[in-house]
């Protein structure tokens, strides 16, 4: 194409790998329920063995879910991009509710704030789910 600047990638290193995804705090998971799609963000912690996704819940809000349930492969895309840099991690594989007695000063440290949009804090709960790292791969742009 004339009109298209490029910009070279190459694929990222295991050590790359990890370092992205320890610096990272927000993705997007990609959910599907046979042809119908949903892609919500969402805050992560990573310690280098496993990958948990805080996922709230909003006054009995049942899509996510729903999605949850039904998605046998998600989808976790975690990116940054500007004009002159850029990276992307694809982390992929079954997502499941992580059972463990965390303590609420733990989730604190492993992920920021949550931004609430419209919604009162006591109609907020929030569970953990564990992506299964089946498959990661991701992109960097070349220096």
């Amino acid at each position: 194409m004339k009109h298209v600047d490029y910009v070279y990638t190459v694929g990222m290193t295991d050590a790359e790998l990890d370092e992205f995804l320890r610096l990272g705090e927000h993705g997007v998971l990609g959910l599907a329920d046979s042809d119908d799609a949903y892609a919500v963000p969402l805050s992560y912690h990573y310690d280098g063995d496993r990958l948990l996704l805080r996922v709230s819940g909003h006054d009995d809000d049942s899509e996510k879910r729903g999605f949850l349930e039904t998605t046998e492969t998600a989808t976790f895309v975690v990116f940054d991009a500007s004009t002159a840099d850029s990276w992307s991690i694809q982390v992929r594989g079954p997502v499941r509710e992580f059972e463990s007695d965390v303590e609420e000063a733990t989730l604190r440290e492993w992920f920021p704030p949550f931004r609430l949009f419209d919604e009162a804090v006591e109609a907020v709960d929030f569970s953990l789910f564990e992506l299964e790292m089946e498959s990661v791969v991701g992109r960097r742009t070349v220096e």
